[in-house]
């Protein structure tokens, strides 16, 4: 037992000073695909209920300070705009938008209300609650999803980040560094 305790430690002992003489290469700057380096960087999103004045090219919002503010929606060219999970007047909203010549332009719009609800894999089964809860229905699981926030328009669940690919009525995408999950949504 002496041996094999020694023996880890001059085994740990050799990779921690082995790491300290790296060869000095070229330096760069990573992109933020961690979700613990996101919090660092200021959101951006607008938070509010889609308005009745919500049309095919124009966005309203009544934004959780009470200010009614108007997005262009854009079809074509680098501002076009991406809307997950439809616009529905009533239903919460997360925009990432920009200010242009023509006035405010939306360039993300997400329906929050519906991201709402049960989704379905074949190895997580989970519900997106209101208030930034996640309850996960898999007992077996080592890591369940326990919260959830909308980050720069992208989805957060504890420290996975997750950009939303597609949200359907009946069916969620999301994808990040390590491929495409797909969901459908849950009785």
């Amino acid at each position: 037992m002496n041996k094999t305790l020694i023996l880890a430690f001059v085994a740990i002992s050799a990779v921690i000073i082995s790491a300290c003489h790296q060869q000095k290469g070229k330096v760069t700057t990573p992109q933020i695909t961690d979700s613990l380096t996101i919090s660092t960087v200021p959101d951006s999103t607008i938070y509010g209920v889609c308005g009745e004045s919500t049309a095919m090219h124009n966005l309203e919002i009544i934004s959780d300070s009470g200010d009614t503010l108007t997005y262009e929606m854009l079809d074509e060219g680098t501002d076009s705009a991406i809307v997950r999970g439809g616009l529905l007047a009533g239903d919460r909203m997360a925009v990432i938008a920009k200010k242009s010549v023509e006035g405010n332009v939306a360039l993300k719009v997400i329906n929050l209300t519906t991201l709402l609800g049960k989704w379905i894999s074949l190895d997580k089964n989970f519900e997106i609650l209101e208030g930034g809860i996640v309850n996960s229905n898999v007992k077996a699981e080592s890591n369940p999803w326990t919260e959830w926030k909308i980050w720069n328009g992208r989805l957060v669940l504890n420290k996975d980040t997750f950009d939303i690919d597609n949200l359907g009525a009946d069916s969620l995408y999301l994808g990040n560094n390590d491929g495409i999950f797909t969901y459908k949504r849950g009785k």
